[in-house]
């Protein structure tokens, strides 16, 4: 499980190309993760699904099974790992299909090895660091819908609720300031402590309409999650 530290993480690279993999699995290891690399999209499944890694780079473009095949894959089997996909070319449909697939950011290659360490390290602190608020612990309900802050842990009506790391940051940063309106900018700042903030803001409606399908009972009318026209997001107030 991973360290906040940076030591022990099990980092998954799924990329056919021998002189990138090779280049991202060293950058990794001089930082202290232990790093497994497929070459293929059925040997990098395999290991995903039945070895639980702590975080996936995916190259969408292999061949036989490619990325997008293995993500869906990943998530059909509850792999709640945040997973990092790779794009050949500045695409907006890969990274759109890679957003709808569950994936919670991309990078487009070519691209530098400080920046995907960058995303890397974001990634692994948004899913497992410790994000409770100095209240320490503390669970938020609203109706039956119930966000253990320490736990990371979410139930709607008394079943779990299955949240990607990015869902669950969405819904937390929401969640905690009841009819606060963020704009989508402000969203993805949030979800980015980091520099580079490339994406475009789109992405977020994209994980916003992920989050509703598994908290509302009708995404298309939602009661959690509402949309400000013109401005953007904000949880309903109590």
């Amino acid at each position: 499980m991973y360290d906040p530290a940076g030591m022990a993480s099990t980092i998954l690279i799924v990329e056919d190309e021998h002189a990138v993999a090779r280049g991202i699995q060293y950058a990794l290891q001089q930082e202290g993760y232990e790093v497994t690399v497929a070459r293929s999209g059925e040997e990098g499944l395999e290991f995903a699904t039945h070895q639980a890694p702590d975080l996936v780079v995916l190259d969408v473009r292999l061949p036989g099974m490619d990325g997008f095949e293995v993500l869906r894959r990943i998530r059909a089997a509850d792999g709640k790992m945040p997973i990092l996909v790779l794009t050949a070319r500045d695409d907006e449909v890969d990274k759109v299909i890679g957003l709808e697939l569950g994936a919670d950011d991309y990078l487009t290659k070519p691209f530098g090895l400080r920046e995907l360490m960058s995303r890397i390290k974001a990634l692994l602190r948004r899913a497992y660091g410790d994000f409770a608020d100095a209240g320490g612990g503390r669970v938020l309900r609203h109706d039956d819908l119930v966000i253990d802050l320490e736990r990371r842990r979410v139930q709607r009506a008394g079943r779990k609720v299955n949240l990607t790391p990015t869902e669950f940051e969405i819904l937390r940063h929401l969640a905690t300031r009841p009819g606060r309106v963020y704009t989508r900018s402000e969203l993805l700042e949030l979800l980015r402590d980091y520099e580079a903030l490339d994406q475009d803001e789109k992405t977020i409606n994209v994980h916003i309409s992920h989050l509703r399908e598994k908290i509302e009972d009708d995404p298309s009318a939602p009661v959690f999650v509402l949309t400000v026209r013109g401005v953007g997001y904000a949880f309903v107030e109590r």
